[in-house]
């Protein structure tokens, strides 16, 4: 088992399934040493979208744990991507969040910290990026968060 694998144990983590695009696009994609992951949107344990606005329906707690939830689903597709071995991922480049939020909502970076936390956790100091978080007023299926993310490969 190598040092991520051991974090993520360690941690207690369990990665969902990666799921499947639903549209006409591919989930990763490596060109070169870079691993781009398409959007990952807010999708519960159980399975169920999570959804609404930020700062309406769900509170920033809540929009922390959706953005969370998005971060695990990235390292699940980045675990898939590389064979199932974490330690081919040299370094997270950047991440990028959009937050589902009403209009007065500015504390979209506090949300998306949920992602790069769980990012910074499970990688270590290979996790430390750079990062935009963007305010959306709508998402794909109504989500309260989507987050895409760069990885440099060994």
């Amino acid at each position: 088992m190598n040092v991520v694998d051991e974090k993520i144990k360690t941690l207690k983590i369990e990665l969902p399934e990666p799921k499947a695009p639903v549209g006409a696009y591919v989930a990763t994609k490596i060109v070169g040493k870079l691993l781009f992951i398409s959007g990952q949107v807010s999708i519960d344990k159980d399975a169920k979208l999570i959804t609404g606005k930020i700062g309406k329906d769900l509170n920033e707690d809540e929009g922390y744990k959706a953005a969370e939830r998005c971060g695990l689903s990235i390292i699940s597709h980045a675990k898939k991507a590389c064979q199932g071995d974490l330690s081919k991922i040299k370094s997270c480049v950047k991440l990028t969040g959009y937050v589902n939020s009403t209009d007065d909502f500015k504390d979209q970076p506090k949300i998306i910290n949920g992602a790069s936390d769980i990012i910074s956790k499970v990688f270590e100091k290979k996790g430390e990026h750079t990062r935009a978080a963007i305010s959306s007023n709508s998402l794909p299926l109504g989500v309260s968060v989507e987050v895409d993310a760069i990885f440099e490969l060994n």
